[in-house]
């Protein structure tokens, strides 16, 4: 049989077991990182339905919302319910230098992945340099 050690924990997965985290949403834990002329960010979704995941992108906030239910068994007596149980949700602000009407996102072995490229306006470009010799032009307005 297994033992129960820690008290306040068993209270705040029970008090989380009885109200769920629809009044305050989990946190989901995220990597980021950049590659070249992408930023990848991975999101930790464990066990998540692929169907309950939830992408939107306002003005610069991106928002992830997941939900995570518990399968009630008859008849079966749960012993230990730590991991946590209910909606996830994070927002994450991007950047202007990023596209994200190319945003590509894809859910494996319990993480989502979202692949965001850089918008072309921020990529380092070159400018030409006229020279003297060009002579002065003329803006007709």
């Amino acid at each position: 049989m297994l033992m129960r050690t820690d008290p306040f924990r068993d209270m705040d997965r029970l008090f989380e077991q009885l109200t769920g985290t629809a009044g305050r949403p989990a946190v989901m834990h995220v990597d980021a990182e950049r590659d070249g002329d992408w930023f990848n960010v991975y999101f930790d979704l464990p066990g998540v339905d692929p169907d309950s995941i939830e992408l939107t992108v306002e003005r610069n906030v991106l928002q992830v919302q997941a939900q995570r239910q518990r399968t009630q068994k008859d008849g079966v007596e749960t012993v230990i319910a730590e991991r946590p149980m209910g909606v996830f949700s994070r927002q994450l602000f991007v950047a202007d230098t990023l596209d994200t009407d190319k945003l590509e996102a894809t859910y494996d072995n319990g993480v989502l992945t979202l692949h965001i490229p850089m918008s072309e306006k921020a990529k380092p470009r070159k400018i030409s340099i006229g020279t003297a010799g060009d002579g002065p032009k003329q803006i007709k307005g």
